[in-house]
């Protein structure tokens, strides 16, 4: 089991923002995470990260109870790719030594390399398409080249579980599209870790994501197969207003209907 949430809820300030979460990942499923701004999603994937406890119900990440173990080394076994995460790596680190600090889940490099450490490392940076930026410092890097950085840098210890949190923001739909591509390609790697992907843009869950778990307002609203989930009727009960979701290539482009 990837992640067993059971009936989990948080309070902040005496306000429910998780309200009775159920929720379980298997092992090699790769879920879709949508919900829109406000909904919940940042402060699940925080107690995923064991950075938050839940307020009430219980819950193991990795088969890991929470409680029960040092969630410090659990991070160690987590790829994490966020917005927050780029804001707080040091600018004028060199693109590989970004990715080298990956395997110790630090913010710079502090510890030891070895070759090895570098050779997997420099792999990982050319199966994602970023051979030319290993010597570049990061505050050159553009957005995209940036995330690909990242997910390099999440990869680097071989984690089995990888969180991508709304990975194409900022990104033009040329490079939006470059990134979901190479997305597909770890997700069909061999020994490829479960992937979270996180969005609020229906037309960025690529066919890799057979489940997906819809949240609102901090509670679930759906869980289950994608194709169940992503339909016109499901979607427009989602959002509250009309919604057509057509289906197109494998992914689906969804346009808000009019009165």
């Amino acid at each position: 089991m990837i992640i067993d949430i059971q009936n989990v809820s948080w309070d902040r300030n005496e306000q429910k923002i998780l309200q009775n979460i159920n929720w379980t990942v298997q092992n090699g499923e790769h879920w879709c995470l949508l919900g829109l701004n406000g909904s919940g999603k940042t402060t699940l994937l925080n107690m995923i990260n064991g950075y938050i406890w839940p307020t009430e119900g219980s819950m193991s990440v990795l088969d890991k109870k929470f409680g029960e173990f040092d969630l410090r080394e659990l991070r160690k076994s987590i790829g994490w790719v966020s917005t927050s995460l780029q804001q707080k790596l040091y600018g004028s680190e060199t693109a590989l030594r970004i990715v080298l600090s990956g395997k110790f889940a630090t913010i710079g490099l502090y510890d030891e390399t070895n070759v090895e450490d570098v050779s997997h490392a420099e792999n990982l940076m050319e199966s994602l398409g970023c051979t030319a930026l290993i010597n570049r410092t990061y505050d050159t890097l553009s957005q995209g080249e940036r995330q690909r950085v990242l997910i390099a840098r999440a990869l680097m210890p071989s984690p089995k579980l990888l969180i991508l949190d709304e990975p194409c923001t900022g990104l033009d739909v040329f490079a939006r599209e470059q990134l979901l591509q190479m997305i597909a390609a770890v997700a069909a790697a061999k020994d490829a870790p479960t992937i979270i992907y996180v969005t609020h843009h229906v037309e960025e869950i690529l066919p890799c994501f057979t489940k997906t778990l819809l949240i609102k307002e901090g509670k679930v609203f759906a869980a289950r197969e994608t194709s169940d989930v992503l339909t016109s009727a499901t979607m427009s009960d989602f959002f509250a207003v009309p919604v057509h979701i057509q289906r197109r290539d494998g992914r689906n482009w969804l346009s808000v209907q009019g009165e």
